[in-house]
């Protein structure tokens, strides 16, 4: 359903990311990993064109999406959750999830309302429906801000370090909810230090380093036969934090 084509972003002079390929088929659970500032999250913000590629092709079920301007249709399709939540403080939580598809004429007020009432009810959240971000815990945010993103009904879900801003007891209440999307057959990519969530969660894993994928594979693959010494040089480093 996407294809990634020698992708490549550079800011100025430094090049961040230096050919990418990929391929993401429906119902994909894909991990990436790599140590800090290999390019992981710009790949990310690539996918939904936060952040423009330099060179390459990003093809979303045929059509190349780089050149498209549309950002709105493309941004309706593949979803993103990110590290800080990014929930607007000054609206209930009711408010944040119902914004963008009433703005967008997905749905009218009443449509939206009674489908984030639904939403919010199957993660146990139906009660801070007139809440406001300040009033919630890490874990509730980082699950408004994932409900949020199903109300736009997308393709693909981008998640950004989504458990890194949390408290450890915090950390299953969001993982769960990603799991429980995972059974209902969404697509997903997930950027994320939490190296055993990665490895009992994706279906495929990709490890990134300098700017290229370097290695890819099952999770079993990845993290019980790797092949690239710069991997088994990673995995080692995190065995022995």
């Amino acid at each position: 359903m996407l294809e990634v084509k020698k992708l490549t972003k550079n800011f100025g002079d430094k090049k961040v990311l230096k050919g990418i390929n990929l391929e993401i088929h429906k119902g994909d659970i894909i991990g990436i990993i790599g140590p800090s500032g290999c390019g992981k999250s710009t790949f990310l913000r690539c996918l939904n064109l936060l952040e423009k590629p330099t060179s390459g092709q990003i093809i979303l079920e045929g059509d190349d999406i780089v050149d498209n301007e549309k950002l709105e249709k493309i941004r309706r399709r593949v979803g993103m959750v990110f590290q800080q939540f990014n929930l607007f403080e000054n609206m209930t939580v009711l408010e944040n999830i119902t914004l963008a598809p009433t703005l967008l004429k997905m749905m009218t007020k009443e449509e939206a309302t009674k489908e984030a009432m639904r939403l919010l009810d199957k993660i146990n959240l139906k009660d801070k429906a007139d809440s406001y971000p300040n009033e919630l815990s890490g874990g509730q945010k980082q699950r408004v801000a994932i409900v949020r993103t199903l109300m736009m009904k997308c393709d693909i879900i981008l998640f950004d370090e989504p458990t890194s801003a949390l408290d450890p007891e915090m950390i299953g209440e969001v993982t769960n909810l990603m799991r429980q999307i995972a059974e209902e057959g969404m697509t997903m990519i997930i950027v994320s230090h939490e190296i055993n969530f990665i490895k009992n969660f994706c279906s495929r894993v990709l490890f990134m380093s300098d700017g290229v994928v370097v290695e890819e594979g099952s999770s079993e693959d990845i993290f019980e036969h790797p092949k690239d010494e710069r991997l088994i040089t990673f995995l080692s480093r995190i065995k022995n934090i």
